[in-house]
Parts: C-alpha cells; structure tokens; sequence
C-alpha cells in the first residue's frame, strides 16, 4: 500500500499495542472477545496477570494488574483502552526527553505500575502513550513476558496485520488542542477534515497523521448533547479511543470467520448496496458478498479508483468498538461512508430512545 510520508525528526515506526483493562472480575469478556476475533495469547507477565494477544503485527495487551495504572483506569472507565504504544526508530529515552521540551506530559505512575518498562507520556484522556524503541531486529519490549505454552509466537489468525488508526473522541472545544499536542510533540499532520450531519446530530472530524503515514489518529468532537459522541464521553466518563481499526488483505474472509466466531458488526441498510454501481463504476468487488457481510465500499471522488473496503463492530469494549479496514491504494477513512457510519450509529441511538 502506497502512504504519504513526510519528514520524520523522531523515526516514527507505527503502532506497537493498544492495552486495554476492565474493573475487577469483567476480564473474562475481554479474554473472549479477543479470541473470537481471531487472537492468540502468546505471552503472559512473568509475575503480573497481563497477557499479550496476538495477530499478524497487531498486540492487544490486557492488563489484569490490580496494582497498576491500567486498574486505575479501569474504576474511573470501566472496560476500556488505557494506553497504546507508538514504535521509534531512535531511542525512546531521547524521544522522551523531545517531546517533554516540546510540552508533553510525563506520566508520574510508577514504572512498576506500567505494562512494558519504557518512558511514558500521557495521551488523550490521560491514557498511557507508551514510547517503544525496542521491536524487530532491535530487540523486544516484552522482555518481561514468557511464551503460552504451545502458542504460535506469531499467529495469523482471521487475516489481521496491523493497526491501521485510533480514533478519539474528545470534548468539545478541545479538537484544536489536541491537534497542535501531536503536531508539537511528533510532526503529525492534519490529512483529512469532515464534518458530518446526520438525522438529529453532528460530529467534526480532523484526522490526524504521523510522518510514516501509518500511525493515524482521527479526532472527534461534537457540539451537540446527544450526539454518539457526547454520549461515548457520558458512558467512558471522559475522552479516550472510540475505536480501533485494524488491516486485513482480505475483508471477505476476515469478516466471515469473525461473523463464524460470534462478532457482532453494525447494520447497513440494503438500500446502500443497491447504488454502490452508481456511486463507484468499475469497482470490481462483489456487491452480493459485501451486502451479505454488511461491508462498506468507499472510493476517491477523483478518479473512483482508489478503494477502500470497512465494517465496523458493533460497541465491544464499554463504548469502544473495533473497525475492520481493507485499503485498495486509498489513504482515507471512507469519507463516502462516513456519514452512512454515522447514521447507522444514529438510527442504534433512536432505537435505544438517547435519540
């Protein structure tokens, strides 16, 4: 896949971990949830109960610690994602050190309370952003965990090969803010900008990129009170990610085994599949596979040939869900189907009476 990479001061090299936490005794769900999305727990803490799930470069960490920061999170949030990990390909104590001098926040939990000892700043809601310079050849930052016994070390699971982008949802008015942290702290760039207005709501949207063009990280902000995202920030008590969305080559199949496995996806209506030919001539895809999996179709608006396949879960982890993304040489988030999204998420909202 070609991305749009510019200049890159810090070496930034892609997503490590998303880690995530559930109050005490609702960690089984999660254990479940990851498995029938197609991972593998393949390393467990050799003295703390946080394990690694795995598949293809994608690592789910959950951390059942109730010594630890991700406990923490987990009583002023419920289930959730407590922290995520951005690679660098230049030591992590001098990455650290940049981003402080250019106004990041050191996070002041012990380092003993951290799933993975390396330095720490904090992300969007206070959550853990984790600075790793220690993966492939340069050596792992999972030092700490053993190998599950009998385990693949390196699973393929359902087709999922890596973290596409985190979305966050944030208070309104706060947007520009975080905006200018991650242009500051890391040279990301503003890629894309929506601003979408369903039935009853709206919601603005800046996405924002990293220099290697793989670590995205889409911003939400909605000043209406009962907007799905004023309601994800009611429910998770505060801002944080709104969802994880996670590459495959092949969206048929990973979409089938997870539909096999017991994941529940969002519905589209079947007059969507009906004007796919119109919206997109030539796309080649097999509209009767996409409406039987409920799979979304998006293309550029300049030549229609530039594609982008998605689904998304329905609400996995509290209000977290999970996104399900082919790219076809398209670098965006399906602008076209942005608005359907949110309105299938609108219609969920009228059908639970928040609307």
């Amino acid at each position: 896949m070609q991305v749009t990479t510019f200049e890159n001061p810090l070496g930034i090299n892609g997503f490590e971990f998303v880690e995530f936490a559930a109050p005490e005794g609702q960690g089984a769900r999660l254990h479940d949830y990851f498995r029938r999305m197609g991972f593998t727990a393949v390393l467990r803490h050799r003295s703390r109960p946080i394990t690694v799930y795995r598949q293809g470069d994608v690592n789910f960490l959950l951390n059942e610690d109730p010594d630890s920061f991700a406990a923490d999170f987990a009583r002023a949030h419920g289930p959730c994602a407590c922290g995520f990990a951005i690679r660098f390909r230049k030591p992590a104590r001098e990455v650290f050190d940049a981003v402080v001098r250019n106004g990041a926040e050191p996070v002041t939990h012990k380092a003993e309370s951290r799933a993975v000892d390396v330095p720490v700043i904090k992300g969007i809601g206070d959550c853990m952003l984790y600075l790793v310079d220690r993966y492939g050849d340069a050596g792992s930052v999972y030092a700490d965990y053993v190998p599950v016994e009998g385990a693949e070390a390196n699973p393929a699971g359902f087709g999922l090969t890596f973290i596409d982008h985190l979305t966050h949802n944030l208070y309104f008015g706060n947007m520009e803010k975080w905006a200018e942290y991650y242009e500051k702290l890391f040279n990301f760039r503003e890629i894309r900008y929506f601003d979408i207005k369903g039935a009853k709501t709206g919601l603005v949207s800046k996405a924002m990129t990293a220099p290697d063009g793989i670590v995205r990280i889409p911003l939400n902000e909605s000043s209406d009170p009962k907007s799905q995202i004023n309601e994800y920030l009611e429910q998770y008590n505060g801002e944080g990610i709104q969802h994880i969305a996670l590459f495959t080559e092949n969206i048929y199949e990973t979409v089938e085994k997870m539909r096999a496995a017991g994941i529940e996806f969002l519905d589209t209506p079947d007059t969507y599949f009906e004007v796919i030919d119109q919206r997109i001539p030539n796309h080649g895809e097999d509209v009767a596979r996409l409406q039987k999996n409920r799979i979304l179709i998006d293309a550029d608006p300049e030549t229609k040939s530039r594609k982008l396949l998605q689904i998304f879960t329905q609400n996995a982890i509290g209000p977290i869900f999970f996104e399900i993304i082919q790219r076809k040489g398209n670098e965006g988030f399906g602008e076209g189907n942005f608005q359907a999204l949110f309105e299938s998420i609108e219609r969920d909202q009228m059908r639970r009476g928040v609307l």
